[in-house]
């Protein structure tokens, strides 16, 4: 195999496919990534075992061939080296890496030890437009789980039903969900994606101008951009009945300007990462004290102006949750429906018909 090709090119596919390989493992060829080349382009193919991804980049290819390098290598190295052309050529099944100034080799391992991307037949599908696609999952992806003690809540719910399409993420500590009136983009389907995997489709080298075509199966998921391929296992086991954790009627709201409220509950931030990101919420009137505490560091107190209704109630959240809910939805005014301080909270745009919104759990006041 002998090749050259753009640096931004490799560094491009590397990213895409890297997104895929696996760091921990018993099994040294998923920490790899599968270089391929063809007649005039590059292929680099990564997997997990349980996800692979898959992307292409023009090339000048000299002699075909295929090998597998350590994934977080070859990225550490391109991402260093300087704009140009980078050429890669095999030698007695090892990989050399030059370019005008540098010299690297790789050790690598055979190419036909590597997973193949299985095929996914399309028992259901979806099509969106990239840009709505990447900015639906945006909407919910900051809530996922980031432990594995319940792997089916590191995925989003998405589900479609002829009309509505519905995508879900929960820690169990706050909820996110977006709505979406969406008539004939597709077939009715209920499946749970990782994360990982619309990370990945995120990234596939298209304009969010662009139609993707999303495909499913019983267990797997797959999108093909041409240039770009992701296909992943779904999660398997029963998905939460989230519904149950949407507060059924709430008699207090506050309405905040976004902005204002995410630079204050920032400066708050600084103390209460000190105190498990605890952030306390005083409303008095027509405003709210936001308040933080740290032992050693001291205490913060901010106020932001708000469009009160009985809302006279002093609630705790982590402040984490808040931001990335804040930073999620997309409005210039912001309202947070209550109920007491040891109940759920609602957080959604003011302008918003329901369609989009999160429920953060209280913390105790301390």
């Amino acid at each position: 195999m002998k090749l050259e090709c753009s640096r931004k090119d490799l560094l491009d596919a590397l990213v895409l496919a890297g997104s895929a390989s696996s760091v921990r493992t018993a099994m040294p060829i998923l920490q790899t990534l599968r270089i391929t080349a063809g007649e005039s382009s590059l292929t680099l193919l990564g997997c997990d075992s349980e996800m692979w991804a898959e992307r292409r980049v023009l090339a000048t290819v000299h002699d075909p061939g295929s090998i597998c390098v350590s994934s977080s290598l070859m990225r550490d190295l391109v991402s260093k080296l300087p704009e140009g052309k980078v050429s890669l050529e095999e030698e007695n099944g090892q990989l050399f890496i030059r370019t005008a100034m540098s010299e690297w080799r790789m050790l690598a391992l055979p190419a036909e030890d590597f997973p193949e991307i299985p095929e996914v037949p399309a028992v259901s599908e979806l099509r969106l437009n990239m840009g709505e696609f990447r900015k639906s999952v945006d909407s919910v992806l900051f809530a996922v789980a980031d432990d594995n003690s319940r792997p089916v809540l590191t995925g989003v719910m998405i589900k479609y039903d002829s009309n509505l399409m519905t995508l879900v993420a929960t820690d169990t500590h706050r909820l996110a969900v977006l709505k979406l009136r969406k008539e004939g983009i597709g077939s009715d389907i209920t499946a749970v994606v990782p994360e990982k995997a619309l990370k990945a489709i995120k990234a596939l080298p298209l304009d969010d101008e662009a139609e993707i075509t999303i495909t499913f199966d019983e267990t797997r998921i797959a999108v093909n951009s041409g240039d770009g391929r992701v296909v992943s296992q779904l999660l398997m086991g029963q998905y939460p009945s989230w519904e149950r954790v949407v507060p059924a009627e709430t008699t207090r709201t506050w309405t905040l300007d976004r902005t204002e409220l995410i630079d204050n509950v920032n400066r708050a931030m600084i103390l209460a990462k000190d105190n498990a990101y605890r952030i306390k919420f005083s409303g008095h009137g027509d405003q709210v004290l936001i308040s933080a505490r740290s032992e050693d560091k001291g205490e913060a107190k901010e106020e932001v102006a708000a469009v009160a209704k009985n809302g006279d109630i002093e609630i705790a959240f982590n402040g984490k949750y808040v931001l990335e809910a804040l930073n999620a939805l997309n409005c210039d005014a912001v309202k947070a429906e209550m109920t007491e301080a040891s109940r759920p909270a609602i957080f959604r745009p003011t302008e918003d018909d329901e369609s989009h919104f999160c429920v953060i759990m209280p913390m105790a006041l301390g």
